[in-house]
């Protein structure tokens, strides 16, 4: 029987959403290059990560089965790329747009979860999913340019938003074995590893960069990373992939407000809307006892 989680992980997985909301404006707020960002993320996640591992979990990625560090392994490296694509997006698109098509993943997990874990979806939980993704596109929509840059910026983001959802997919098998230091440190790793080896084949700078820069790569690290993609990985040994995604579809809210005070990007009537559906979607499908249920 699997151990009762020491804290909520509803709970947590709100504080992952808020801490993930962060990202976007990050990533607008630096300079560097996408790519560089992405490494510096997940590479100062690792070291702030490695003190606790050496200390308390080594042993346990040396006792990994090669099936659960190839799953590992492969999580690492669709996370790398997410980010690649995600952070290329906001290049050129705004932060409602790409962090509401980066959200849409109940899109594919849902799917997922019914092949792989063969999880049954009730109709309940698709009305729920489709009225989130309805708000979730009603937020971004006042503000997505169907031309140009702003175009391949949107499809970016929604690569990236499959990428992060067979992440998790592949997350929810293995987390269920192994601790969540273990499991982020190995996957942080490969994704740093997999990010350096792009930044290198592009030729893009690892430095020098501003102080502002370091900074704003440090709180994606912390804030984001280990406060959000984190609690993500320690929720999925009890909850699952589908939970995760629904509750992710408030990233466009918070960052739309944060977008809002700090890039002075303006919130429209539609946004207000899409957000009170996405909320209203969320409602219905924890209303549901099977979803909420550990």
């Amino acid at each position: 029987m699997m151990n009762k989680p020491i804290m909520n992980p509803y709970i947590l997985v709100g504080i992952g959403v808020i801490s993930v909301s962060t990202s976007a404006i990050f990533v607008k707020l630096s300079t560097a290059p996408s790519g560089v960002i992405a490494f510096y993320r997940l590479f100062f996640s690792v070291l702030i990560l490695l003190p606790i591992f050496l200390y308390n979990h080594l042993h346990e990625v040396r006792k990994m089965t090669k099936k659960d560090l190839y799953y590992s392994f492969l999580a690492g490296f669709l996370l790398a790329f997410h980010f690649i694509l995600w952070f290329e997006s906001l290049n050129y698109t705004s932060v409602a747009s790409s962090t509401v098509l980066v959200t849409l993943q109940p899109l594919f997990s849902f799917f997922g979860t019914y092949f792989f874990f063969k999880e049954q979806i009730s109709k309940k939980t698709l009305i729920s999913g489709l009225i989130a993704i309805i708000g979730s596109f009603i937020i971004g929509w006042g503000d997505f340019q169907y031309k140009g840059q702003a175009l391949y910026g949107d499809f970016l983001a929604l690569v990236a938003c499959a990428l992060i959802t067979g992440y998790l997919l592949v997350g929810q098998a293995v987390r269920k074995r192994i601790s969540n230091v273990s499991y982020t440190f190995v996957i942080y790793s490969m994704s740093s590893i997999t990010i350096l080896l792009y930044v290198l084949f592009k030729g893009e700078p690892l430095f020098p960069y501003s102080m502002e820069n370091w900074i704003y790569f440090l709180l994606l690290a912390i804030l984001p990373t280990l406060l959000g993609h984190s609690i993500f990985n320690w929720s999925l040994k009890w909850i699952s992939t589908n939970f995760i995604s629904m509750a992710i579809l408030f990233e466009p809210i918070g960052s739309s407000i944060l977008a809002f005070i700090i890039l002075d990007e303006r919130l429209m009537c539609t946004q207000w809307i899409g957000g009170l559906l996405v909320i209203l979607g969320l409602f219905i499908y924890t209303m549901n006892p099977k979803n909420r249920s550990l």
